[in-house]
């Protein structure tokens, strides 16, 4: 403390007084200290003896005898007292053998006295007083516990405490006026024991707080004198957190917890813990910065009991109150680590400290097992000293889960006595795959990854990270130690989903999935990819498809996609529409091409096309298919041919007249390309030349034939035009008396099926084709007609034909100057059924004969060709044989070979 004025006097207690500044405030230290008051009028008449000099240090000795012989004769005065009588205290603590009494002028000056603190501790009122900030750097907190030795403690006790708080940060701030101070009332217990509370704002944490406290007793009233603190640096930390204790993988007992969450500062923790074991009883007390504790040399069936607190590493503090203490009992089997979380493909060790009876087994009569029923070789094994066993597992293969174990079980044996302890080991495939795709606007990357690979690990988190370089990928992609997390969201498919946006198209992208568990954490392999290689383009635009008229090719047009720049390949599928239409491609590799043409078989159809592209380099994905795209039904060309037609003649014989009516069937698609809008029928005669009459869409028509011939020719016509190639009917009376066909025989072969056969008679006409007509006699029905090839003398009608009824067969040859004469029969052949049936059955026959006869010639040619090898194998070398010179075995080879022909 600094004296700004300094003076002695001698008053009724023999005290010195010294003049001060008011500015003289006692600074809070961060352990605790005391308050001790005095009255200033008692019956204590302590006089100075004659000589003794009154500098301070010769009055603080004299006086500590003083009260020590004088205390047991003192009464109390309290009576005495007036309520307005103040007891002015001082502070001291354990390393202060004095203290400073303080006058209650707040307005100008103190008259300070020093005295033997000895004095004020057995004659005054005194209490334990420490002050701190609590962890939430909100609250200011002083905590006043009473230590009365006199009839003090039997009165009500108030306290208040008067504090200031600058608005500006200043080492030496003015000096408070006495209405500047705010007032707070103290919360006081039974136990004469009081808490006082300072709300501190945050931005004045490093500010000078400067208090007192006045304290009521029995109607006397204390004052202490002003004092001063920055409360950022009496800051008093919760407990830690999160105590825990577990074995090492080396085998020591881990002790960690973690840091109470609202300190701005680093701390220093002091731990201490107790270690009792059947052999030994140990306590230690030690001071880290970290956040945990190691301690080694951990035995089986030990129990350790732990506590830790913490003060701020920096600067002054408090220490925070003690955790709750915990208590860790070793098991009688310890296995470092106790479980194990690995990737497929690892190598992997356990050990472990074995105790029987008290005793600690030597790691040479330790063996292993795993899930008890596989025992592992000792060549896995290894003695770590005396008391440690290890194993080791190579190159593991993923963990087969058995029911709701989704581990392995590793159990350390004492060679046949194994405990029910075990350790556990957790293997699993890593090997996730990470695709991406960046879409055809190049703006943003979806990347997706399946947990197929991992869903047997309960309780783990994934997370994909990822780390962008400046320009595209290193060759072998690694796990940089500066990463990025990546929100992903599970999809209904079970695939997890990532979004990147904005992107850099050229950058790398390396990416891994991070597997966090309680046993540890596993990286997955990573992989590197650049937007703009992984680019799915937007599907083509535009799309058409159309039949080309007069080529009949299927023509496709599309726009290619804006992004990306790259050139494109097109892919192209096409097919008729319908319910599920059978896709035929197309490829384009042409990245100018807009469009193709690929045949298609049916030109009057609908056909269903779309397209699809990708970069030409072979980079990113498939697009889309585009919207279909339809062609529509048009006509191509003209039609291929006119109708096959037939005729009906009803002959008027009364007025000589004969009208015919002619029978057509429609054409189809592919051969009226692909419609027909109307059917012409050409007349030529010698008489009236040559005109043509529109019969529309009708496929009958009517004329009256009046002349010796009469040629008649139907056209079909479309949109384009009329047919070109059509088939011709001449009438001619005369070529209808021409008799040709000889013979007409019908056999039934079943009830859908007639045979038909003829024979002709030789004629000088030309004879184009044949028509056969057929209806059943008793019923007045229309009849049914086929066209049938000239030199065919056997046909096959397929029907439905009744076998009870009686059916008629017509067969007319017809030439090219008219239509011959018909050859009719009113009925089946019934003589030669029988026959025919049984001619069936020779066919059968004859076909097995034929078949048998063509193996048996190939197995004698593959025989003649092997005799004839072992033949000519045996012939003699003329070269060696002297008596086989001079002959030619060729020639005798060719006689042989036509012999060979012959026979067979």
């Amino acid at each position: 403390m600094t004296c700004q004025k300094f003076c002695v006097a001698l008053l009724h207690w023999e005290f010195i007084y010294l003049t001060t500044a008011f500015n003289l405030a006692y600074p809070i230290t961060p352990w605790r200290f005391k308050l001790s008051c005095m009255p200033p009028n008692t019956t204590y008449d302590f006089l100075l003896p004659t000589g003794i000099s009154r500098n301070t240090s010769n009055l603080n000795e004299h006086y500590e005898a003083v009260v020590e012989a004088k205390l047991n004769s003192s009464s109390t005065y309290i009576s005495n007292l007036s309520s307005k009588t103040t007891f002015h205290c001082c502070f001291w603590s354990k390393e202060d053998k004095n203290c400073s009494v303080h006058a209650d002028n707040m307005e100008g000056k103190a008259f300070v006295s020093t005295v033997n603190s000895l004095v004020f501790q057995q004659i005054g009122a005194n209490w334990n007083i420490q002050c701190w900030m609590k962890e939430d750097l909100k609250l200011f907190i002083c905590y006043m516990e009473s230590l009365f030795k006199n009839p003090f403690k039997t009165y009500d006790l108030k306290v208040h405490l008067l504090y200031v708080l600058p608005e500006v940060l200043e080492e030496s701030p003015p000096v408070p006026q006495k209405g500047s101070f705010q007032i707070v009332p103290c919360n006081c217990s039974v136990h004469d024991s009081c808490e006082c509370h300072v709300p501190v704002p945050t931005a004045k944490l490093n500010h000078t707080l400067l208090m007192y406290l006045k304290i009521t007793l029995g109607g006397i009233n204390f004052q202490s004198p002003l004092m001063s603190v920055q409360p950022i640096n009496v800051v008093k930390p919760d407990p830690p957190l999160g105590l825990h204790m577990e074995i090492t993988d080396t085998g020591n007992l881990k002790i960690s917890w973690s840091s109470p969450t609202l300190v701005p500062f680093q701390l220093q923790y002091q731990v201490r813990y107790s270690e009792n074991s059947s052999t030994n009883v140990r306590k230690a007390n030690e001071i880290v910065s970290a956040t945990s504790l190691l301690i080694d040399s951990v035995l089986p069936g030990s129990s350790y009991e732990v506590q830790v607190r913490g003060k701020k590493l920096d600067g002054p503090g408090i220490w925070g109150d003690w955790s709750t203490p915990l208590i860790f009992i070793t098991q009688d089997v310890i296995y470092f680590p106790p479980k194990i979380l690995t990737s497929v493909g690892s190598n992997v060790s356990f050990h472990c400290i074995y105790k029987s009876e008290n005793k600690i087994v030597s790691s040479k009569k330790i063996v292993w097992w795993l899930n008890l029923a596989e025992k592992i070789p000792q060549s896995q094994y290894n003695m770590v000293g005396d008391r440690v066993s290890k194993v080791t597992f190579p190159n593991l293969n993923a963990t087969k889960p058995r029911g709701k174990f989704t581990y392995d079980a590793v159990y350390c044996c004492k060679e046949q006595e194994c405990h029910h302890r075990y350790a556990e080991l957790y293997v699993i495939d890593v090997n996730i795959n990470i695709s991406c795709e960046t879409d055809g606007y190049l703006t943003k990357m979806t990347c997706r990854w399946s947990t197929n690979a991992i869903q047997s690990l309960e309780g783990s988190t994934l997370q994909l990270r990822y780390h962008r370089s400046s320009l595209y990928c290193s060759d072998v992609p690694s796990i940089h130690p500066i990463s990025e997390p990546k929100d992903c969201h599970l999809q209904r498919d079970g695939f997890y989903e990532c979004i990147f946006q904005p992107i850099f198209l050229l950058s790398g992208y390396t990416m891994w999935i991070k597997i966090n568990h309680s046993l540890g954490s596993l990286d997955s392999s990573p992989t590197c990819v650049v937007p703009d290689s992984v680019v799915k383009p937007l599907p083509p635009s535009s799309v058409k498809a159309e039949i080309t008229v007069k080529i009949g090719l299927l023509k496709i047009s599309w726009e290619k996609p804006v992004f990306p720049e790259n050139n494109l390949k097109f892919q192209i599928r096409y097919g008729l529409n319908g319910k599920e239409v059978q896709w035929k491609m197309y490829e384009v590799y042409d990245a100018k091409s807009k469009s193709a043409s690929v045949p298609v078989p049916e030109l009057c159809a609908v056909y269903a096309v779309q397209v699809r592209c990708k970069r030409l380099d072979g980079l990113g994905y498939w697009s889309n298919w585009s919207s279909p795209a339809y062609t529509v039904v048009m006509d191509i060309k003209v039609p291929t041919r006119g109708p096959e037609f037939w005729r009906i003649i009803d002959e008027d014989t009364s007025r000589k007249e004969r009208n015919v009516t002619l029978l057509w069937k429609p054409l189809m698609k592919n051969d009226s390309l692909c419609s027909v809008r109307k059917y012409v029928v050409k007349h030529h005669t010698s008489r009236n030349g040559t005109w043509s009459e529109d019969v529309g869409n009708h496929t009958k028509f009517t004329f009256l034939w009046t002349e010796q011939a009469h040629s008649v020719t139907v056209l079909a016509v479309n949109s384009i035009g009329a047919s070109s190639v059509n088939f011709n009917l001449t009438f001619s009376w005369p070529m209808s008396k021409v008799n040709t066909v000889q013979s007409l025989s019908a056999y039934p072969l079943n009830s859908t099926c007639v045979l038909l056969s003829w024979t002709l008679t030789p004629s000088d006409y030309y004879l184009t084709y044949f028509i056969t007509e057929w209806k059943i006699l008793n019923e007045d029905s229309e009849s049914k007609w086929l066209r049938i090839p000239p030199s065919v003398k056997k046909y096959y009608i397929h029907d439905h034909f009744i076998p009870i009824e009686k059916y008629q067969f017509s067969l007319y040859p017809v030439f090219m100057e008219g239509v011959g004469k018909p050859k009719t029969i009113n009925s089946f052949t019934q003589d030669d059924i029988e026959k025919h049936q049984n001619d069936a059955g020779l066919y059968v026959i004859l076909l097995i004969i034929i078949s048998s006869s063509i193996l048996l010639l190939g197995m004698l040619l593959i025989s003649h060709q092997r005799m004839k090898k072992l033949f000519w194998e045996d012939v003699p070398n003329p070269k060696n044989c002297s008596w086989a010179q001079g002959l030619n075995f060729q020639k005798g080879r060719e006689t042989i070979r036509l012999t060979s022909a012959y026979e067979v």
